[in-house]
This record gives C-alpha cells, structure tokens and sequence, in this order.
C-alpha cells in the first residue's frame, strides 16, 4: 500500500528528474555554441589573412579608378567620389592587429604582395582544434560545467577551470586539453545535495529556460554574422570555400587593373 509520504515524494522526484535533464541539455547546447563561436573565429582569422590583402587591393584600385576618370572628365562629382574612394584605403588605426601582419598602414606586406602575384608564400595560420580536441573539450564541459554546481564555491570553481578549458580548446591545444582532463579528474568531487524543495527546483528551471534563451540569441547572431553565415555554406571545407572566394577575387583584381591601364592609356 502507498503511504501518503510517498504520494507525496513522486511529483517532487518527476520534477527532480526533469531539472537534471535540463541541466544537461542546456549543458550540451551551450557546448555546441561555443564549438560555433570557436569555429567561427578561427575563420574569420584564415579569412582576414588569406583574404585581406586582396580586399586590400581592390579598394586602393577602385580609387585609382576612380582618380583616373576624375583627371579625365574634371567633374566635380567625379572628384568627390574619387576622394571618397581614397578615403577608404587610408591607413587606418589596428589595421596591422586587423590583418595580422598581412600589412600595415603603409600597405602590403612581402607575403602579402607574393600572394597577389602567385609566388610562394607563407601560409596563413591555421588554428582549428582537432577532432580529439574537441572530442576533450565536450568531455570537460560536460564534467566541469557551472551549472551542476549546487554551492557558490564550488560554481567560482568550475568557472576558473572552465575559463581554463576554453582557453586550451580556442588555440586548439590537445595536450594542455588532456592534462586539465587529468587534473579534473584527480580533482575533489563536487558534493552531491539532497533535492531540493519544489519552489527551488521550479525556480532552477525558470532560470535554466532564461539561459537558454540568452544562448539562443548567441548562436542566432553567430549564425547570422557575415563570417558564420560564410562557414555554414561549407563547414567540412572551410579552406576550399576560402579557395574559391581567393579566385574570385584574384578576377576582380584582374579586372579593375584592365579597367585602370584602359582609363591611364
């Protein structure tokens, strides 16, 4: 025969239940958010070096252009756009941070230059973490993550360690990954507390449905941002997508220097 304790100890337990797989899908949400955000910025940095200097180009060739049919026609609208054109290729502060020394605001640097001209270069910097490296990095927030934490000490723990992991896995280090791992688990064990009243765990779930909220908003304006929207048109082939827009872009160059010896001869 049930007893009223019990009767009353089931709709708590369900609830129980139901944080704990919150807690967890929150948890792996929130994992392939970051992996995104990771992603996304490794990109961008091979985008800005591989690409830069050819952006580069083109911009200092559409003012030359346009400086060019300004000295022919004498216009005044077509000296405004010139200048406005120039303006737009003037050095600018952070630019040699923005390119990661592909130039700087004198201009092109050497590697940069050969690139343009088909020589051999140095290649950009590739800083994407390995499938063992993300494989330890969804391991460790799994284990670590803030949100298993029942005590505030043990919360400022598991945030210093984890700032640590994602540290390791954004310069995509393998061994530091495996070595924090080791540490973790050779780590104190995380007390485990009694289930809480009602009122928390309806409390814990509000909370964790905010959370949720706020990383859907991340991961939208990380797959509506011009770079993560370029990677999710090829995200098992970054460097070949990176190929094709390097030959496009080597045709607009091509072009608008035809263009500039047409208007100069």
């Amino acid at each position: 025969m049930t007893t009223p304790e019990a009767e009353q100890a089931r709709p708590e337990e369900r609830l129980e239940r139901a944080v704990r797989a919150a807690e967890q899908a929150l948890i792996e949400f929130e994992i392939a958010v970051e992996t995104f955000r990771v992603e996304v910025e490794n990109f961008s940095r091979l985008h800005h070096q591989k690409l830069g200097p050819m952006y580069a180009r083109i911009d200092e060739l559409d003012a030359l252009i346009a400086e060019a049919r300004a000295a022919r026609s004498g216009d005044p609208e077509d000296r405004r756009l010139a200048e406005e054109a120039r303006a737009r290729v003037l050095p600018m502060p952070g630019v040699e941070e923005l390119f990661h020394g592909w130039m700087d605001g004198d201009g092109l640097f050497p590697e940069a230059a050969a690139m343009l001209t088909d020589q051999s270069v140095r290649p950009p910097e590739r800083v994407r973490p390995s499938d063992e490296a993300r494989r330890l990095y969804r391991d460790l927030a799994r284990k670590a993550h803030p949100d298993l934490a029942r005590e505030e000490d043990d919360r400022k723990r598991r945030e210093e360690f984890l700032t640590r992991v994602n540290a390791a896995y954004a310069r995509g280090d393998e061994a530091l990954l495996r070595e924090l791992a080791e540490g973790w688990a050779a780590g104190p064990v995380p007390p485990q507390d009694r289930p809480g009243r009602s009122e928390e765990l309806y409390a814990r779930l509000e909370w964790l449905a905010r959370r949720k909220e706020m990383l859907t908003q991340v991961a939208s304006e990380l797959e509506g941002s011009p770079i993560g929207s370029m990677l999710r048109l090829a995200p098992d082939d970054p460097d070949g997508l990176l190929d094709e827009i390097a030959e496009k872009l080597l045709a607009d160059v091509a072009a608008r220097e035809a263009e500039l010896a047409g208007l100069l001869g």
